[in-house]
């Protein structure tokens, strides 16, 4: 039973990821133009990076393939986005308080990542390990 809840729960992680990268696929080039905005270098290509990150890492933690992996460098983006789109401290008006909560979310799925990479993707999993 508890092996079939992590599992579960490992999905139910990566969900925001998969749906997110999936519709950014749909219009790469609404990412690039949101990641230009930022000041970033190769909107482009970082649009088609956040893709594969969002889309790609996240199907093989659905999956449970090379799970621990692909959670330590899902958490490495998350925390990324953080830095780079939800800059709470360095914003004013409403746009602090909207971006501080983003931020606490992405944190909490952070610790979802970081638990899943140091317990590994449980029984039901592509490669247990």
């Amino acid at each position: 039973m508890s092996q079939a809840v992590f599992s579960v729960a490992r999905i139910l992680v990566v969900v925001l990821f998969c749906v997110s990268g999936a519709q950014k696929l749909m219009n790469p080039a609404a990412v690039a133009s949101a990641i230009s905005a930022k000041g970033l270098p190769y909107p482009q290509v970082l649009a088609y990076l956040t893709i594969a990150a969002e889309l790609g890492l996240g199907l093989l933690i659905a999956l449970g393939f090379y799970a621990r992996a692909a959670s330590v460098l899902l958490a490495v983006f998350t925390l990324a986005t953080i830095v780079v789109f939800h800059n709470f401290w360095s914003m004013t008006g409403d746009a602090v308080r909207t971006n501080q909560i983003q931020a606490m979310k992405n944190l909490s799925i952070i610790g979802g990542l970081l638990m899943i990479a140091a317990a590994g993707p449980g029984r039901f999993a592509l490669n247990r390990r």
